[in-house]
């Protein structure tokens, strides 16, 4: 199905033909129409064109009202203040717009492609190799996630990156040690959950990172093995490996409870570019881009200089011959760039991580990688911090495990879904619950502007009350029960009837819908589309206040309004849906 024309666009379209003809030297002027406490929309580029024509903008106004061609879709204008145009849409127009969104039979609510999409490589989810994950990595996966569903869906060609962190010292270590203390491998761990053998590994890791720090000799032993990684030594490559797929299992189990599909040819680690280390410090050393400073390979910026003003380098090459993140992220650019043809690369990482990528950006601007058709943006997001504003941490002052933050939001949404519930099993409370409390952990995330932190609090997250996304998926659920109800009564668009004021703020707001998924893709804020479906809730709030739907006074009003209580569940749905959250059907 072709997409639809927002009532957005449909009153833009008539008022910059209106303005063209009032003021025909203007040529394509743009009035700025946006939506209004006031009316439907309101129009507020008179005023500068006003100034810029050097005439009255009442008067500018006035002309232009003349000039609109009001009807079918328009139903007044009215000039308010020194030159505001103030629109009203017709009730026709509302129903008609919002009856062929709910006509479009591929889900898509007649959304639009974008016109020129491009390729985005997108960087998120990136857990570390035999280190259990923790709620430092809850923000790059699930604001990752849905950014990717957000681009996809406006037709952009999305490639999923997961850069775990598999390669380099914390393996010769963590090798060496088990090498040296083969007695403190679980033997059994092929016979335990993903959990269980992460658990295992991550306690080893913490054994040998101490042992690291205390210990010159072992320290020297463990860079010897990791030379031996690098060189391909088969018993060295065979332990490493054998953490990578035990960590692997762990990682799916993980995004499997988030409600997130990982795949595994997504998953390119560090290592997957060290083949290309050396080709990349080859090309940076004889473009000029990198410099030779004290052995190591460096790069240097004007304005990047530390607390005693001397430059702080990006380092591509250590001094021993040894390679940084830098080579890494750089090659990563490479094969992003020249092997998956992106347009875009998009990184979702911790804010405290802007420097080095802005450096290994300006690092790939002068060697030609990124240019102006090829650009990378890092998507900086906050910490997550706990009701005292602190980062948040256990009691013991230990990091919070992914796992365990994710099964207590379950245990409280279940709570809530049985305290409400009326038919539903235990079987039912169990998935509704599971589904509520990962909802709520998501949307808290997702409901804050990405580079603020946020408190993670499970008492608000899984209220009925307020911004919450189980109040949208109660929203939901409230939904698919009238409509249970409705009997033989179907849902009905009815051109011809009068609407409600509830009804026409409700539809309006239904119909914007395209303009925000769109909004929200190009800026890569889930917020955007977040604080959309929060205020569709609301108003769908209000309109079940005022407007009776089972018990309306005729069976067309009742039709109709039945037709507007789907066309915003199934907005909801959608909605939600491209922020990762399922909407259950009862609740």
């Amino acid at each position: 199905m072709a997409s639809v024309t927002s009532l957005s666009d449909s009153v833009h379209q008539r008022l910059a033909a209106a303005l063209s003809a009032a003021v025909p030297q203007a040529g394509s002027a743009d009035p700025l129409l946006r939506r209004s406490d006031r009316a439907d929309f309101q129009a507020n580029g008179i005023l500068a064109l006003a100034k810029k024509e050097k005439a009255n903008p009442r008067e500018l106004a006035t002309q232009v009202v003349s000039q609109v061609e009001s009807g079918e879709v328009i139903k007044e204008v009215e000039v308010s203040g020194p030159g505001f145009l103030n629109i009203t849409v017709t009730d026709r127009a509302i129903t008609q717009n919002l009856a062929a969104r709910y006509a479009d039979d591929t889900g898509r609510l007649g959304v639009p492609h974008a016109e020129r999409p491009g390729t985005t490589v997108i960087d998120y989810a990136q857990p570390n190799v035999a280190k259990e994950m923790h709620v430092g990595h809850l923000r790059s996966a699930v604001i990752g996630d849905s950014v990717a569903q957000l681009l996809e869906f406006t037709g952009e060609n999305v490639v999923r990156r997961h850069h775990i962190g598999d390669w380099g010292t914390q393996f010769g270590m963590l090798i060496q040690y088990l090498e040296e203390h083969p007695h403190e491998l679980d033997h059994k761990a092929d016979e335990t959950s993903g959990e269980e053998a992460m658990s295992n590994l991550d306690r080893l890791y913490k054994a040998a990172r101490k042992l690291f720090d205390a210990d010159e000799e072992f320290k020297t032993r463990a860079r010897r093995r990791v030379v031996d990684l690098q060189a391909g030594d088969p018993q060295t490559l065979a332990m490493w490996q054998k953490f990578v797929d035990e960590s692997k299992i762990y990682f799916f189990s993980v995004f499997e409870k988030l409600d997130m599909e990982i795949r595994d040819p997504d998953i390119v680690g560090e290592s997957g570019y060290n083949d290309m280390l050396a080709e990349t410090c080859r090309l940076l050393e004889e473009s000029g881009v990198a410099v030779r400073s004290e052995g190591a390979l460096c790069v240097f910026f004007d304005d990047i200089k530390g607390p005693d003003g001397n430059p702080v380098p990006l380092i591509v090459q250590k001094s021993d011959g040894g390679y940084g993140y830098a080579a890494t992220d750089l090659s990563a650019i490479r094969d992003r760039v020249f092997n998956l043809k992106a347009n875009t690369l998009l990184y979702v990482v911790d804010a405290r991580q802007s420097l080095h990528f802005k450096m290994v950006f300006e690092t790939a601007r002068r060697a030609g990688w990124l240019n102006e058709d090829v650009h990378a943006v890092q998507l900086a997001f906050g910490t997550v911090l706990g009701k005292d504003g602190k980062p948040f941490k256990t009691r013991e002052g230990e990091t919070v495990r992914l796992v365990d933050l994710l099964d207590e939001a379950i245990d409280r949404a279940s709570a809530v879904v049985r305290e409400k519930a009326q038919d539903l099993s235990e079987e039912e409370i169990a998935e509704r619950g599971t589904q509520v409390g990962v909802g709520a952990v998501k949307y808290a995330d997702l409901s804050t502007s990405a580079n603020r932190d946020y408190k993670f609090d499970l008492d608000q997250m899984v209220s009925l009350n307020g911004d919450t996304s189980v109040y949208l998926q109660y929203a939901y659920a409230r939904i698919q029960s009238i409509l249970r109800k409705a009997g033989e009564a179907r849902p009905a668009a009815h051109p011809e009837l009068e609407l409600h004021e509830a009804e026409r703020a409700l539809g309006l707001h239904v119909d914007s819908f395209a303009a925000t998924v769109a909004e929200a893709a190009a800026e890569y804020a889930p917020h955007k589309l977040a604080a959309y479906l929060y205020q569709l809730a609301s108003l769908y709030t209000t309109f079940y206040d005022k407007c009776p739907v089972l018990k309306a006074e005729t069976p067309e009003q009742i039709e109709n309004r039945l037709f507007l209580c789907d066309i915003t569940a199934r907005t909801l749905h959608r909605g939600m849906g491209l922020l990762g959250i399922r909407t259950p059907e009862r609740l």
